[in-house]
């Protein structure tokens, strides 16, 4: 993905045996222990460093989800800020887990042109449990700005409004602050990519080494706490059905 690659896009061909690996990892895979991904199966991000869902194109999908659908350990997660409507003709048997990226729509409009709508996303929860999916709510990434309360209200009135009353208790969430990278903010200003005023405020950011190297920012800690108080708050007080298994 761009975060890794500013130009082109490097997709795997080595299915069968990345495949091979998940199961051979899974056999000693401990299910037993309390987590935050699912009380039964060990899940696998199979969309870390793409999204899956846009570039299903690339890969024979059905058999990538079978491998999962029909495992006793095992089962998929995928985020995605698209629609993928070529995944509605697939039962996933709650195997597959589709985590649709959601932010204020102003702000997607910004930071996320040409992907999926934000309306468009929220209508999909739906559809996609409709047909066998396990589906999430990825808020991701939260970016402090102002007005951005104001913003959230707004998104959480609509997905208290359009989530069927009887799945509501079936979508988790997951939030996550931003993390910016300082030769992304470079590559951003250099080819005049909107929005990164919004991105880069060092006024409230602070220097993080990435787990995978580089030089990254994030919120800084003590502002970074009072902000996740007050979306938590704000989020509980609209839809307190939609759990929270993380945030950060």
């Amino acid at each position: 993905m761009k975060r890794h690659k500013p130009t082109g896009l490097d997709y795997a061909t080595n299915i069968e045996q990345i495949l091979t690996e998940i199961n051979s990892h899974v056999a000693f895979a401990d299910v037993s222990k309390p987590n935050q991904t699912h009380k039964e199966f060990i899940t696998y991000d199979i969309s870390c460093n793409e999204d899956f869902a846009l570039h299903s194109k690339y890969y024979n999908w059905e058999k990538i989800f079978d491998f999962f659908k029909h495992h006793d350990k095992a089962m998929a997660t995928l985020a995605t800020k698209h629609v993928p409507k070529n995944f509605l003709n697939y039962n996933a048997n709650k195997k597959v887990r589709i985590r649709f990226s959601l932010m204020p729509e102003r702000l997607r409009q910004l930071v996320e042109p040409n992907t999926s709508s934000i309306l468009n996303r929220i209508q999909a929860i739906n559809d996609f449990i409709g047909s066998g999916y396990d589906v999430h709510i990825n808020f991701s990434p939260v970016i402090v700005y102002e007005g951005w309360l104001d913003d959230y209200q707004e998104l959480f009135a609509l997905i208290n409004s359009i989530v069927k009353a009887e799945y509501k208790t079936q979508v988790l969430a997951e939030v996550i602050f931003l993390t910016h990278n300082r030769k992304k903010h470079e590559y951003n200003l250099a080819n005049n990519i909107p929005g990164e005023s919004l991105l880069w405020n060092l006024k409230i950011q602070e220097d993080k080494v990435s787990s995978y190297g580089g030089s990254n920012l994030r919120y800084k800690h003590p502002i970074k706490k009072g902000y996740i108080e007050k979306w938590t708050k704000l989020h509980d007080s609209i839809i307190p059905w939609n759990s929270i298994r993380y945030i950060f």
